[in-house]
């Protein structure tokens, strides 16, 4: 595992120890690495969400596609 050091104002610094002991982290190191995957999921979901806006339209999700959804899963089929 590689090492980085950051500088933080004061200010910050508190908040980091704050957030630590609230949240039950063990280390800064841990508080900030949860920080940067949930950063990382962020940017993934975002990336989907643009794709998806980007794609063409699929069928309508109307009351009898809900329904047909329903009833595929209350049979256990999957396709």
């Amino acid at each position: 595992m590689s090492t980085m050091n950051i500088s933080l104002p004061d200010a910050l610094k508190s908040y980091v120890d704050e957030q630590v002991v609230g949240r039950r982290f063990g280390t800064s190191s841990e508080y900030v690495r949860d920080l940067i995957r949930r950063d990382q999921d962020r940017q993934r979901l975002r990336g989907l969400l643009l794709a998806g806006a980007d794609s063409a339209p699929a069928a309508p999700a109307d009351r009898a596609y809900f329904e047909a959804l329903r009833t595929r899963a209350g049979q256990g089929t999957a396709e």
